[in-house]
C-alpha cells in the first residue's frame, strides 16, 4: 500500500459535521463580529508572527531534516500550497503544536512531538496542524492563543467586549474549537493514511510514552474508546460539554479517537483516498495494515 498524494483535496470534504454546525452557530452569535474586528485592530496575528520568531527556531532540511521533510510531506500528501514554514519550541512535558498566521502562516511543534512520534505520527500531528490552515479557520485558532489575556483585558471593558462572556460567545467559541479538532484529525489521518499510526499518535498526545505502547494497551485503550463512542455527543448537557472543553490542555484522546473510527466505519476515509492503478500521484512510503484494529 502506499501514500496517495490528494491533489485537490478540499476541506468540505473530509469536515466534521460538528465543526460546521458549531462554526455556524458561533458565526451568528452577537459580539462575534465586534470581537473579530478587535483582534484585527490590535493586530494579533501580527504580534503572534513575531513572538514565533523571536522566540521559536525555525526548521529547514540542515537542521531538523527528519521532522523537516515529514512536513514536506504532510504538505504535499494534502495539497497545502505554499509550505507554510515550521518552527520547533522548548519542551512542555507533553506533546504541543499549533498553527497562526492568517495572512503567512506558520506550525509551530515542541520538542516532545519532535522526539515522541516516529515518522509516520509526525505526518498524522503535522496534517492536523496543516488542516487549520485549510479549513481557513486560522483567525479563530488565534483568539483560542490570546483568549486568555484577552478575557483579561474584556474585564477592564477597555476593548468595549465586556459582554462577551456573559453573551456566551466565549463557551461557543471553545465548543467550536473542540469540534474543529474532529475535522483536523481527519486530515491527520489522510495524511498519514493509516489508522493503526493516528491512533498511537493519539495515545502519545494523551501523555503515553513509545514504551508504553504495547499491545496489551492499544487493546485496552481501543476498548476504553469503543465504550466513550457510546456516549452521544449531541445529547450531552451543554453547559458540562461547553466547560469540559474549555480545558484546552486535555488531549481528549480517546474522544478525538473515537470520533476518527467513526469515520473509517462509513466508508468516507477509504473513499478519499482509494489507491489508483499505476498512478504518478503517489509515494513510495510503505504503511501498516490496521491489523491490530480488525483482530480485535
Amino acid at each position: 500500500m502506499t501514500r496517495k498524494i490528494l491533489t485537490g483535496l478540499s476541506a468540505e470534504v473530509y469536515e466534521h459535521p460538528f465543526d460546521r454546525a458549531a462554526l455556524a452557530s458561533l458565526e451568528k452569535m452577537p459580539g462575534v463580529s465586534l470581537l473579530m474586528r478587535k483582534i484585527n485592530e490590535y493586530g494579533i496575528d501580527r504580534l503572534l508572527r513575531l513572538q514565533c520568531l523571536g522566540s521559536e527556531i525555525r526548521v529547514t532540511s540542515r537542521n531538523f531534516h527528519k521532522l523537516y521533510e515529514a512536513f514536506v510531506e504532510t504538505c504535499q500528501i494534502i495539497d497545502v500550497n505554499p509550505m507554510p514554514e515550521l518552527y520547533l519550541f522548548r519542551g512542555t512535558g507533553f506533546i504541543q503544536s499549533y498553527t497562526i498566521g492568517a495572512d503567512k502562516p506558520m506550525v509551530s511543534i515542541n520538542l516532545e512531538g519532535m522526539e515522541w512520534l516516529n515518522r509516520d505520527e509526525l505526518l498524522y500531528l503535522l496534517g492536523h496542524e496543516v488542516a487549520h490552515i485549510k479549513s481557513k479557520h486560522l483567525v479563530y485558532h488565534q483568539i483560542a492563543i490570546v483568549m486568555p489575556s484577552l478575557k483579561q483585558i474584556i474585564n477592564s471593558a477597555t476593548m468595549g467586549l465586556g459582554g462577551l462572556a456573559a453573551s456566551g460567545v466565549e463557551l461557543a467559541f471553545w465548543n467550536w474549537l473542540m469540534m474543529a479538532k474532529f475535522t483536523s484529525d481527519r486530515a491527520g489521518l489522510l495524511a498519514c493514511q493509516d489508522i493503526n499510526v493516528a491512533t498511537t499518535a493519539l495515545m502519545k498526545l494523551a501523555g503515553l510514552p513509545e514504551e508504553y505502547l504495547t499491545e496489551a494497551t492499544i487493546e485496552d485503550f481501543l476498548a476504553q474508546v469503543k465504550e466513550f463512542g457510546d456516549n452521544n455527543l449531541d445529547n450531552m448537557d451543554k453547559f458540562t460539554k461547553m466547560l469540559s472543553f474549555m480545558e484546552s490542555r486535555q488531549s481528549w484522546a480517546v474522544m478525538r479517537t473515537s470520533e476518527l473510527l467513526k469515520w473509517v466505519d462509513t466508508g468516507d476515509y477509504y473513499n478519499l483516498i482509494q489507491p489508483e492503478a499505476n498512478s504518478e500521484s503517489s509515494t513510495t512510503t510503505e504503511t501498516e495494515e490496521w491489523d491490530f484494529l480488525q483482530s480485535l
